[in-house]
């Protein structure tokens, strides 16, 4: 396997619709919580394994679940949203496709010393983690297991590149506004539909059009 990039980004999916809610509290939060909120609206996910996601447990963590954690993918234009813009996918609620899809990009770095810092739990999974047979780490030697190759592929109808590009980077319970560095958009419409979001936020960060990062 190749080694962990030099520079390395998470990315955090969300609906358009999303970010005042987002800005508003302030964070990202886990599922469990915004189920509990009833939220959010519009959800992009598949609600059976959202739902299995609340009681999977993440192995390196005794006591807590994958729904307990705000998940993140080590790139953009993942197999998740290829899913959405298909748009086949029958458990799938959300049919509106990709382009009212963001990405919320955030150093990789800069995350791993803020939990540092702050004591908050953390997590990678080396696929899917919605998955039953997945396998979680909690140290930075391990991200080496990570198939960094098919996190990068853009052709994953490979079983094996398939389970590999589907590692998670997982942060308990809500990931700060603070830390998110980059949106990025597929179109100029949703560009000036996600500033107006942010308008008002204390952390405003640049959106960008980024159509590489879309089917």
């Amino acid at each position: 396997m190749s080694p962990p990039p030099t520079d390395p980004k998470i990315y955090h999916i969300t609906h358009v619709d999303n970010l005042p809610s987002i800005v508003s509290v302030g964070a990202v939060l886990c599922d469990r919580t915004m189920i509990n909120r009833r939220g959010p609206s519009p959800g992009i996910g598949i609600s059976g394994i959202k739902n299995l996601r609340l009681s999977l447990p993440v192995t390196c963590h005794a006591g807590d679940f994958v729904g307990d954690y705000v998940p993140f993918y080590f790139c953009p234009r993942s197999i998740m949203l290829f899913v959405i813009h298909c748009g086949n996918h029958p458990e799938l609620q959300y049919r509106g496709g990709q382009e009212q899809i963001v990405h919320l990009e955030a150093d990789l770095q800069a995350v791993l010393a803020w939990v540092r810092k702050s004591g908050r739990r953390w997590a990678f999974s080396l696929s899917n983690a919605g998955a039953r047979y997945a396998t979680f780490r909690k140290s930075v030697a391990l991200f080496k297991e990570i198939d960094w190759e098919a996190v990068v592929a853009t052709d994953f109808r490979s079983t094996a590149v398939k389970e590999g590009k589907q590692a998670e980077f997982l942060v308990h319970e809500s990931f700060p506004w603070a830390m998110v560095e980059r949106i990025g958009v597929k179109s100029a419409r949703i560009k000036v539909q996600a500033e107006a979001a942010i308008g008002r936020a204390g952390q405003r960060p640049p959106v960008e059009i980024r159509e590489d990062w879309y089917f």
